[in-house]
């Protein structure tokens, strides 16, 4: 049996139809009845150059494809990008960053790459949303060469003249004066060259800084790269303030720019300041040691601190309770009028004791010397000091008043009863006086001047000198 051929319509029908689905799948249709997968979304805020289908890697490694792009935001070329992740390349966590980089040398196709996040942060579910600082598109050649205007260009050839002439400027004798004699004549390029002999050295010096680096513990560069991302996403999170920074290092440059001189001459001192720091780095490094021991003694009294102040709190506790005004607060306050009254009272004592020392330095100077002084007056001398003699006198005469109560004998002074014959001086209006005595009259110790000697109130009496007593003169008898 003869087979029916199929008519030309229907077949070019067909071979419309199996063209279309394969264009469809080639350019990311997706495909009918096939599960979505986790949905993953993210905004980028320039162009992407993306197309359906693009691959999105982590690692290098693909875990996706994006599955739908849509420019929102009108006539801004913000743009929001739909993909679909792979079992693989799940969990991503919302800390996620992505950037566009180009597959191709300079140009050619776009892949995502995409950075899942850290551990840290909450896990994403199917749907969510990357904002606009965690993602960057990609950096197109021709917008660097727009950025590259007639101003920039000029300004660019004009940075590398300046460059060119500062290496082969030959330094004047006043520069070179300041400057390390090994380079004293050099330009700045031969200088330069000379410095590459340092640089093997130089070199073994940042790669122990690199090993460095790379930190003590597992996971220490990857938590301080960690962390530099997070400070660039912030950066990129306020483009207002970036470009304001970008503005204010331009200012700061031009201004750098405008003290050529004195920028010259600070870096001309730059080698001594090194020097002088290099030579002090030995002595700070043998403090080391010291400052270590030091800081091994003083941390058991550290520890202390603390329980130190725990036990001085109830004690200031106590204190402030002491100090109130129902302790010694009210007390201070009927304390005041007598501490009031005590400033005229030590007015008065500081009078009273200056008084007082002057009546010791008179009595230590002056009255004491003079009561020890010994009194020669033959042929009645005791060999007594003055103040014993004063003492035993005011006996005699307590002794001699009993004559006179009825007590002891009676005294009197009597002229008559003896063969001496005396007489006073003459009288103004009778001459002088006669009489007998029993014996002749020894004479008045001292001699009776007349007149009392003149006072000087104003003379301290601990500056006189001690008066002579045996200077003093005998008067005759009458």
């Amino acid at each position: 049996m003869r087979r029916q051929r199929v008519p030309n319509f229907v077949a070019g029908l067909i071979g419309v139809l199996v063209i279309f689905v394969i264009c469809w799948l080639v350019f990311g249709g997706p495909i009918p009845f096939a599960g979505n997968g986790f949905q993953l979304k993210a905004v980028y805020t320039s162009e992407t150059e993306l197309h359906l289908a693009s691959p999105v890697r982590i690692a290098g490694v693909n875990v996706g494809t994006v599955t739908g792009i849509k420019h929102i935001g009108g006539d801004s070329p913000a743009t929001l990008v739909t993909m679909s992740i792979e079992g693989k390349g799940l969990p991503i966590h919302a800390d996620a960053t992505t950037n566009i980089r180009p597959r191709l040398f300079l140009e050619g196709n776009y892949y995502i790459n995409l950075q899942p996040g850290t551990p840290e942060a909450p896990a994403l579910s199917s749907g969510a949303t990357l904002s606009s600082p965690h993602n960057s598109g990609p950096v197109q050649l021709d917008r660097v060469l727009s950025a590259l205007n007639s101003n920039t260009r000029a300004n660019l050839q004009t940075l590398v003249q300046g460059l060119g002439s500062t290496l082969n400027q030959v330094p004047t004798a006043a520069q070179d004066a300041s400057q390390d004699p090994s380079q004293r004549g050099l330009t700045a390029g031969q200088s330069l060259n000379q410095s590459l002999k340092y640089s093997a050295n130089a070199f073994k010096a940042s790669a122990i800084v690199d090993q460095a680096l790379l930190g003590e513990r597992p996971h220490d560069l990857s938590g301080a790269v960690a962390g530099t991302e997070k400070v660039f996403s912030g950066l990129a999170a306020d483009q207002g303030r970036l470009s304001g920074l970008v503005t204010t290092f331009n200012s700061t440059m031009r201004a750098l720019a405008n003290r050529q001189q004195d920028l010259s001459d600070t870096i001309a001192l730059l080698p001594g300041t090194l020097e002088a720091t290099n030579s002090a780095l030995g002595p700070l490094q043998a403090s080391f040691a010291p400052t270590q021991r030091f800081a091994a003694e003083i941390l058991p009294g550290v520890k202390q601190t603390g329980p130190t102040i725990a036990a001085g709190l109830p004690w200031l506790a106590q204190t402030q309770a002491l100090v109130s005004k129902d302790d010694l607060g009210g007390l201070l306050t009927y304390l005041t009028p007598a501490i009031q009254d005590t400033g005229t009272t030590v007015v008065s004592l500081k009078q009273l004791l200056h008084g007082s020392g002057q009546l010791a330095v008179c009595f230590t100077h002056t009255i004491l010397p003079t009561g020890n002084e010994r009194i020669s007056d033959p042929p009645l001398t005791t060999g007594l000091q003055d103040y014993q003699e004063l003492f035993q006198s005011a006996v005699g005469l307590a002794s001699a008043t009993q004559d006179f109560d009825g007590n002891g004998r009676y005294v009197r002074s009597t002229t008559g009863g003896g063969s001496t014959l005396v007489h006073t001086a003459a009288a103004k209006l009778n001459g002088p006086i006669y009489g007998d005595a029993v014996l002749a009259p020894l004479g008045v110790r001292p001699t009776i001047a007349g007149s009392a000697p003149p006072i000087n109130r104003t003379a301290l009496c601990g500056k006189q000198a001690v008066p002579d007593l045996n200077a003093a003169q005998t008067g005759a008898g009458p």
